[in-house]
């Protein structure tokens, strides 16, 4: 594999991976299957010891670049892949998701007909065990405080393989954020949303695998994680203060309803020892019905 191609790409790929060999190759391949060619890919591989490194050296295509090493999570990996793209559009496949053929030449469409624009949203499908979901945005630019609300309040479909931005707004902003392992994409974009709007696509141009061992999959930890998000960015969270106390009672509700008690009173516990978070009873049920009223008024907003 040579990371040189016959002209410049217009548009790279980053992909990180870790011990998922197979769902990789699939992924390489709806990427180097695209309708258009000018287009760079690179694998960030955080560590494999499955062979990835061995799978990839027999794809001789100059598009493919592979970065073998151990890097300190998956963010730190995408993080990688942007300081050594080479094109000025980046786009972001996670190694179990696939492309459809279009995905890339309508992604750059939106960038060379916007010279403005930073940061796009695309939609897709999301499949979990037998169940298919039509995960559609409607088509609407939405403002840096538009984007902010959508993202933080939950009101559009994001999802990593979604994201599209120019290289520069992306190290403008430094990147993934490290130290986050869950709700990174959502995390990444709060910060894109103070310097930059967003154009949302309803175009469905790639497929989200669910894969058993991916993190956003597993319902423990999802408290943690969101205690995190909140640490992070604790004047948004000011801006909305019915939001959190509603997804922390959101998921304990979901939890007590499918018979998950242990879970449920882990979350609870989790929620008051958190510094973020640290919400009592009382306040969960207030937070859930103001904060359902709240989604409620926004949902038009970005959904039509």
């Amino acid at each position: 594999m040579s990371e040189n191609a016959d002209t410049p790409p217009l548009i790279t790929v980053v992909t990180p991976t870790h011990n998922r060999r197979e769902t990789l190759l699939r992924a390489v391949q709806s990427v180097l299957s695209q309708t258009m060619r000018r287009l760079e890919h690179i694998v960030v591989d955080d560590g494999s010891t499955d062979g990835t490194g061995a799978a990839l050296a027999r794809i001789h295509d100059p598009r493919l670049v592979y970065i073998g090493a151990k890097w300190r999570g998956a963010n730190a990996a995408r993080n990688a892949g942007i300081e050594r793209a080479s094109a000025p559009v980046v786009t972001f496949l996670d190694s179990d998701d696939v492309y459809l053929p279009h995905r890339l030449e309508r992604t750059l469409a939106w960038f060379e007909d916007n010279p403005a624009l930073q940061v796009l949203l695309s939609s897709y499908v999301s499949l979990k065990g037998n169940r298919t979901t039509n995960c559609v945005n409607r088509t609407a630019f939405l403002s840096p405080p538009m984007l902010e609300r959508a993202v933080f309040v939950q009101t559009a479909f994001v999802a990593g393989s979604a994201i599209t931005a120019r290289r520069e707004a992306l190290l403008a902003i430094g990147g993934y954020d490290s130290d986050i392992n869950r709700m990174q994409d959502r995390e990444l974009l709060l910060r894109l949303a103070a310097r930059f709007g967003a154009q949302l696509s309803g175009d469905i141009d790639w497929t989200k695998h669910n894969s058993q061992n991916s993190i956003s999959s597993r319902r423990g930890g999802y408290i943690e994680a969101y205690a995190s998000l909140m640490a992070k960015h604790p004047d948004i969270a000011r801006r909305y203060p019915h939001i959190p106390p509603f997804m922390i009672a959101r998921q304990i509700l979901a939890d007590l309803l499918n018979g998950r008690i242990p879970q449920a009173f882990a979350g609870y516990m989790t929620n008051r020892s958190s510094s973020a978070l640290g919400y009592s009873l009382p306040e969960l049920v207030n937070g859930y019905v103001c904060g359902r009223r709240t989604r409620r008024d926004l949902y038009n907003e970005v959904r039509g």
